[in-house]
């Protein structure tokens, strides 16, 4: 592993001492009949099993709170959890990166021991992020008093004018980008737990109907009631519990450009935030972007996907849409991106269902449909054309890449232990 700086004072770094223990999450599904404080507690529970954690192991909390989310203290009641701390944060999708790093700031300061982290959310059955749905009279406050006045009601109006100037700046192509919808959906083909499952063509992609230009319906995530849960603790802790370690080596938490309200302002419009992350970034994490062998890169759009890698330099800027559309982030591929499926086909849930794939791809036990031994650990065949395998081979090191607006976002680097 290359050990490069970028200029960070790795002395100040948290590097390797804090582990992922466990992760667990509810089904992806439409329908739910659940309140998010039922699908809290579903989730946190798997994630406490998949540690081996009784309740009385973990004693923080922290949650992306927003729409008709649940807070942490009702929660960690129902689940018999005395927390010495908790906060619930409103953020947008860069917020799971940067609770995992509020997280292990908060164990540093002695708060707390072990923290899990949650996000409830009945995204399609209750109140969808566009403002529609069965309850969809939510209040005009915060930014939305400025965005919508312009006619922003949901996230692709607002990221389109990025999206538009990528395009006219660079050629980049409707075509290019569908690419990123076709990876992800092999991935998901792959994964028993993914909402949508059927594999696509570009053709499937452009010929779907524009829901805001450029974005086709196939284009965007798709919307669904989950929850998924995450603990954080010191590796020393982890090192007694239940799974193969799973190291922090470095994170960048709600990085902005320098307008992140009206990002449009400050040029170029096609530059997101991810730009003044990158050698952060990889200067906390000491390796380069040839090390990593997976992205998690937030897919809440294809463009999204495309622009996030750019920018944390896995290509040159202007050369994204060459980058998508090469193979090289399909299982298979040098670098495969969102193996699950992401938010484009597998669920939409924050980026929290992100960090849990990569956690498992770096324990080399992903859960897609390969056969189980006597021994009980899955044997993957590495043959991801048959609708079976996703587990990348002898997996290493993954980022993951949050993305809020073009103006916001967060990532985090992992190793295996």
């Amino acid at each position: 592993m290359a050990q490069q700086e970028f200029g960070v004072d790795s002395s100040k770094t948290l590097r390797g001492k804090y582990a992922i223990a466990g992760v667990g999450e509810t089904t992806y599904r439409r329908g739910s009949t659940e309140s998010t404080r039922n699908l809290a507690t579903w989730a946190i529970g798997n994630a406490m099993a998949d540690a081996g954690l009784k309740p009385g192991d973990v004693d923080g909390m922290l949650s992306y709170s927003g729409n008709d989310s649940t807070m942490s203290n009702f929660v960690a009641g129902d689940l018999g959890i005395r927390l010495n701390f908790y906060m619930d944060v409103h953020g947008g999708g860069s917020s799971t990166e940067a609770l995992i790093g509020i997280a292990m700031g908060v164990i540093e300061a002695g708060m707390c021991e072990t923290v899990v982290i949650f996000r409830a959310m009945n995204g399609y059955t209750q109140i969808r992020i566009g403002g529609t749905g069965a309850r969809s009279a939510v209040p005009i406050e915060g930014d939305q008093i400025h965005h919508r006045a312009y006619g922003w009601q949901a996230a692709g109006q607002m990221f389109a004018p990025t999206f538009m100037r990528h395009m006219y700046d660079y050629g980049t192509t409707s075509e290019q980008l569908a690419h990123v919808k076709v990876a992800h959906s092999k991935h998901a083909s792959n994964n028993p737990k993914a909402y949508y499952k059927t594999r696509c063509t570009v053709e499937d992609v452009v010929n779907s109907r524009i829901i805001v230009k450029p974005l086709h319906l196939l284009d965007c995530c798709v919307e669904t009631d989950n929850a998924t849960a995450i603990i954080v603790t010191s590796a020393e802790r982890a090192r007694d519990m239940r799974q193969p370690l799973v190291h922090i080596l470095g994170l960048v938490g709600r990085v902005t450009k320098p307008r992140a309200d009206m990002h449009y302002q400050h040029g170029p419009i096609s530059r997101v935030a991810r730009y003044y992350a990158a050698d952060r970034l990889f200067g906390n994490a000491g390796v380069t972007r040839e090390d990593i062998d997976i992205t998690g890169s937030y897919d809440a759009f294809t463009f999204t996907t495309m622009l996030q890698l750019e920018e944390y330099g896995f290509c040159k800027k202007g050369e994204g849409g060459d980058y998508v559309s090469s193979g090289i982030i399909e299982l298979g591929g040098a670098r495969p991106n969102n193996t699950s499926g992401g938010h484009l086909c597998e669920g939409y849930t924050h980026g929290m269902n992100m960090v849990i794939e990569n956690t498992r791809q770096l324990r080399h036990d992903v859960d897609d449909s390969c056969p189980i031994g006597p021994d009980g650990k899955r044997r993957h065949t590495y043959d991801y054309s048959t609708g079976r395998c996703r587990q990348v081979k002898d997996a290493e090191l993954t980022a993951n890449l949050g993305w809020a607006t073009p103006g916001i976002g967060s990532a985090m680097i992992m190793t295996r232990g």
